[in-house]
């Protein structure tokens, strides 16, 4: 799950830059950060070393979506950020990688409320650089029913390994299943958090 989370999201980022037509390296370095960024977020908050200065293997899978995305823009042109062949890996991804920023939390001994972070941090952290990056509003602020569900999933590893005390393995499952059903649910039947607006009338 991770390693196609890496995929789906370095083709995400790079199809969001070739949308903005960035040039190729522009390209390359979105398509990297949005599908390390996170991760990286992750473990400078509990004060250890990226993986991703540690190993080449995550690197190597986020170009390989940034090749992936080149390769789909050249053949299918606009539209790919909504087909289904970019959204399932991408719901895969988010819930891999909210599952193993909470890991991570609950093994560093955080608090409950650090675990939920950890866990959404990771799994969003990427899109959040990309958007920043392309000057955009982050769109897990401001639409769809995304970041929530990271939200979600983290809270019920922690509640599965610490309060029911089953092995992180099952925890981790618990978490990334949780994730994962909560966002085909709402890719499915289009769930939005309700907006808050100013009533501006006199």
């Amino acid at each position: 799950m991770n390693a196609v989370g890496l995929v789906a999201f370095g083709t995400v980022g790079s199809l969001k830059a070739a949308d903005a037509e960035f040039d190729v390296l522009g390209v390359a370095v979105l398509g990297v950060l949005t599908a390390l960024g996170g991760g990286a977020t992750r473990d400078v908050l509990v004060g250890r070393v990226p993986a991703i200065l540690q190993s080449t293997t995550d690197v190597g899978f986020a170009l390989a979506g940034v090749l992936l995305a080149v390769v789909l823009t050249r053949r299918m042109g606009d539209g790919l950020l909504d087909h289904p062949a970019v959204v399932l890996p991408d719901a895969i991804g988010l819930a891999a990688f909210a599952a193993s920023g909470a890991l991570v939390g609950v093994e560093a001994g955080v608090s409950p409320f650090g675990v939920v972070v950890l866990g959404t941090v990771t799994g969003v952290g990427g899109g959040l650089v990309s958007d920043v990056l392309l000057q955009r509003v982050p769109f897990v602020l401001a639409e769809d029913f995304y970041a929530t569900c990271a939200v979600a999933g983290s809270a019920a590893l922690w509640l599965v390994v610490e309060l029911a005390g089953v092995g992180p393995g099952l925890g981790a499952a618990a978490g990334a299943g949780s994730t994962l059903a909560l966002r085909l649910l709402a890719i499915r039947f289009d769930w939005r958090l309700p907006t808050v607006r100013l009533d501006t009338a006199t």
